[in-house]
């Protein structure tokens, strides 16, 4: 009965003490330059993904009912999807790469200049938007499209607009020297060259199988048919549009398996009183088990504030040979798993290789359609 009351007392002191207000919030440009470290080198260009599986956890989110929180993710614009189905109140988009910062500004400027998908395209791939942009709002992706892929690169629009977006960039007040300038420039040429034909890009090293074009990608689907890409809908996309309007979609520099950027991102988001809702490290993880980090990726993730539906949500390439979770078309597939089951499985001594990761059954029951 004593230690009853003791615990009781106790709680009861805890719940009167006045609680630690929240840290200030902090502009963009200061939470990038805070919660980022120095780039580091990854052998990809990758301007867009290589994931046609990327939607297939859309099921599996709703079920969990992840939404809101602190989105955290790696890459390029499949994040924006992600973002577009969870909602949440800030998304982090960390990569060791610095281009691929530079990247996400430009992709935050047009979003800002945009009122429309259609407008989004048409800047992004370096068309004229037709003449009555809002009456394409209820239109089918697929017309979106097809606009984009009928209308010639008009390089006069196209420099114009960039120069526009980079007087935005300017006004993002992240410091960028000469040759951040140009890669921008590069990242937004091959988006006008190419169109809706682009597709993943690695460096010093053949590509697999047929990368997928960008449009297959906007246009992919869930497991159940749906498609879930931000651009799929004029809602989605808004959601996003949004967000990046706020300064709530900040663009990081960091290595996920290092102990700077990630450790920073845990105190922001502890000091501010947010907690994770998902964490999207595409197969991250996979490299980071091979150059020896992943036990700091794992010390990161016990030090992130999380709830009980907070989840990872991983990419695994069958590189060939098969694997868990894989469908129809695709060479990739994408898993789920709960903060707590990866930590639980971390705890037991038992040496692991990504392949247990994503096959792991409790986290494999959440990906099903």
């Amino acid at each position: 009965m004593r230690n009853r009351f003791l615990l009781a007392l106790g709680c009861l002191l805890a719940a009167c003490a006045p609680q630690r207000p929240p840290a200030p919030e902090l502009g963009f440009a200061q939470l990038v330059d805070t919660l980022s470290e120095p780039g580091g080198f990854f052998d990809t260009d990758n301007l867009v993904s290589n994931e046609t599986a990327y939607l297939h956890v859309l099921g599996g989110l709703r079920r969990l009912g992840v939404h809101g929180g602190t989105y955290i993710g790696v890459g390029p614009e499949q994040n924006f999807s992600y973002i577009a189905e969870i909602e949440p109140e800030l998304a982090l988009i960390i990569d060791i790469r610095r281009d691929n910062m530079l990247l996400l500004l430009l992709f935050k400027a047009i979003f800002e200049t945009s009122d429309t998908r259609i407008e989004y395209l048409a800047q992004l791939f370096g068309r004229r938007p037709p003449p009555d942009p809002a009456a394409w709002t209820e239109k089918d992706l697929t017309l979106l499209l097809d606009y984009v892929d009928q209308q010639p690169l008009d390089s006069a629009a196209h420099n114009s607009v960039h120069q526009s977006l980079m007087a935005r960039i300017d006004g993002f007040k992240v410091p960028l020297s000469a040759e951040d300038r140009t890669t921008i420039r590069r990242f937004h040429d091959e988006f006008a060259r190419l169109g809706t034909g682009l597709t993943f890009t690695t460096l010093g090293r053949p590509a697999q199988r047929d990368y997928p074009t960008v449009r297959r990608l906007y246009l992919e689907t869930d497991l159940s048919g749906n498609r879930g890409s931000y651009l799929a809908t004029e809602e989605r996309w808004r959601r996003v549009r949004d967000l990046q309007r706020q300064n709530r979609v900040v663009p990081l520099v960091g290595d996920m398996g290092g102990t700077v950027a990630m450790r920073a991102i845990g105190n922001y988001l502890r000091n501010t009183n947010r907690t994770v809702s998902a964490f999207y490290a595409s197969n991250v993880e996979f490299y980071l088990m091979r150059s020896g980090t992943f036990d700091e990726w794992v010390e990161s993730i016990r030090l992130l504030p999380a709830m009980e539906s907070s989840v990872l949500i991983r990419s695994y390439f069958d590189r060939g040979f098969g694997g868990p979770g894989m469908q129809p078309g695709h060479f990739s597939s994408q898993h789920l798993q709960t903060f707590d089951r990866f930590l639980a499985m971390m705890d037991e001594p038992i040496a692991r290789t990504y392949l247990d990761l994503v096959a792991d059954t409790a986290g494999a029951a959440l990906t099903a359609p």
